[in-house]
């Protein structure tokens, strides 16, 4: 992933020299270009159900021992769900699969550097694909099946603001309710998930009018930031993964989220199963984006496996597995029409139309998608007031952490080095550091990036010493975002240590039930951390523990997308 970092804007540069023919597929890509420039400061796969530890950078599935010959295929874990169906095909054939999972940006990186260790590529989207496949060894590519971004909206609280089944809401009417106070929703970062790029970009182009091509000049239009941040201002919670939200989402009491039609059936069936009331899916009709699902066959010299695939790939799109994917709340038909709809799934009830043609938008070409990430970030989403607790204690200088923890806090408030990872604040954005050993050593401020360079010379000037209490400076956290007004900014905490903590849990709980907010607190694990007083943390609060391991600053970088 480093040597990746160093190439990207050449390799995107070099991709998209090719429009002409492949015009249509590069509009499309440049809803994943924000989330490509992130690509160095994001290794690893997106985070799993919280408040489960982050997954490694790969996840393989276990190898079958069958000893038939295996079709070794890069995935996107969305496609975890189709395993059984997979596996039932592949009993009577003479091989089996292995699938290794990873993030969209990771799969296209290691689509870069080491295709020749897979037979296949199954994504999200084809243009991961397109950016990866340099050498052009990925041939005989097919959707499988798509997924339109939506909204997921409480029953009650659509029927409340008129947004029965079935009828047309456009993008402004989402935005007069967020305006007027009646809907709050989470959704995954615009600069990190292709879920909030492709709702980010449709919100564009429903305030701006629909123009047949969106201009730098329509991004800089005076009345576009006022709308486009009011709608924002209705994000309470963030995330950097489209499944992670999901987990969320079902373990507190939210109005609404952004996501993906499947993951919001895959939420309704878990709601109703518990007795809750189900999301209403809403199709804003002037701002669709859709998502495919494509495999493709790796070229490595290797017949066999080529024949192979080919009939793994016919199987997938033959009737009978086209049926058993839809009932996973996948669409399948043509034009997102789906024959024959289980109701179970397809629900109508929650809004579903699977016979109605999607219309997605179109999207603007990479200069003008960049720019509207960068005002994303730095202008138009919603500030976030985030308080890092960081662990000073002794064993961070002879372990490597005190080192890590400086450079990734240079990255993050050294603007000129965050720009060029979408990483950089907004104006109004406030950054809290409470450096802690066995107690909570101080409370910096600062407000704004003006303010940032004196933040920067404390952490770096402090030395470590002393012992380890995560829950001191975690509960100090609490209560100073105590009185933060969350409508006005997305609130969190960040916790880094590496060693097992004295003190007790009970402190930061008691404080956690007191305040009666919801502001997750975020764990940075590495070196010694014990594992299990961090996944408590995570469970109380609704947030999740990254594996730092050796990148520190990369871990930072991650955890940024939930805040």
């Amino acid at each position: 992933m480093q040597n990746f970092t160093t190439t990207i804007g050449t390799a995107l540069a070099a991709a998209f020299k090719g429009a002409g023919a492949a015009k249509r597929a590069w509009r499309i890509t440049t809803v994943l270009t924000a989330a490509v420039m992130v690509a160095a400061v994001l290794a690893g796969c997106a985070p799993q159900a919280a408040p489960a530890v982050q997954s490694p950078p790969s996840e393989t599935a276990a190898k079958k021992n069958s000893g038939k010959p295996l079709l070794r295929i890069l995935s996107s874990s969305e496609n975890k769900e189709l395993e059984p169906i997979i596996d039932e095909y592949t009993a009577g054939q003479d091989f089996d699969t292995e699938f290794v999972y990873m993030g969209s940006i990771d799969s296209m990186a290691e689509l870069r550097t080491n295709a020749a260790a897979y037979d296949a590529v199954w994504l999200a989207s084809s243009q991961w694909i397109a950016l990866g496949d340099t050498d052009k060894k990925v041939k005989s590519q097919k959707s499988i099946m798509t997924s339109p971004v939506v909204w997921g909206i409480k029953a009650s609280v659509a029927d409340r603001l008129g947004f029965t089944a079935g009828k047309d809401v456009t993008v402004q009417q989402l935005a007069e309710a967020v305006r007027q106070k009646q809907l709050t929703f989470a959704m995954t970062s615009a600069s990190q998930s292709n879920s909030g790029a492709s709702a980010y970009i449709g919100f564009l182009y429903a305030m701006l009018g629909n123009p047949q091509t969106l201009t730098t000049a329509d991004l800089h239009k005076p009345e576009l930031e006022g709308q486009i941040k009011s709608l924002l201002a209705g994000v309470n919670r963030s995330s950097g993964s489209s499944e992670w939200l999901k987990e969320l989402f079902l373990q507190g009491d939210y109005d609404a989220m952004v996501n993906y039609e499947a993951v919001i059936i895959a939420a309704n069936k878990s709601l109703t199963a518990a007795g809750k009331e189900p999301l209403r899916l809403i199709y804003p009709v002037n701002g669709l984006t859709v998502a495919d699902y494509s495999l493709g066959y790796i070229h490595n010299g290797k017949p066999d496996q080529e024949e192979r695939f080919k009939r793994l790939q016919e199987h997938l799109l033959s009737e009978p597995a086209q049926r058993k994917i839809a009932a996973l709340g996948r669409r399948t038909g043509f034009g997102g029409v789906v024959a024959n709809p289980d109701p179970a799934v397809f629900n109508p009830s929650w809004g579903i139309d699977v016979k109605k043609v999607l219309s997605p938008i179109p999207f603007p070409e990479p200069d003008v998608m960049m720019e509207a990430l960068q005002l994303y970030q730095s202008a138009f989403k919603k500030p976030s007031y985030t308080v890092f607790c960081i662990d000073y204690s002794g064993s961070m200088e002879s372990n490597g952490g005190e080192k890590g923890v400086k450079a990734a806090m240079e990255l993050l408030l050294t603007q000129e080095k965050a720009q060029a990872s979408l990483l950089q604040a907004a104006p109004d954005d406030v950054v809290v550091v409470i450096p802690f050993n066995s107690k909570a050593l101080d409370v910096w401020t600062a407000r704004g990036p003006n303010e940032f360079p004196a933040l920067l010379s404390k952490i770096k000037n402090l030395k470590p010493g002393g012992g380890t209490d995560i829950y001191d400076p975690s509960a100090n956290a609490l209560e100073l975002l105590r009185s933060v007004d969350q409508n006005r900014y997305v609130t969190s905490v960040v916790l880094m240590t590496d060693g097992q903590s004295q003190g007790s849990f009970k402190t930061l709980k008691s404080k956690y039930d007191e305040v009666g907010k919801d502001i997750p607190v975020f764990s940075i694990m590495f070196g010694d951390a014990q594992e299990s007083q961090l996944k408590e943390v995570a469970k109380l609060t609704r947030a999740d523990v990254f594996a730092g391991g050796k990148d520190l600053v990369a871990s930072f970088k991650k955890v940024r997308g939930y805040n």
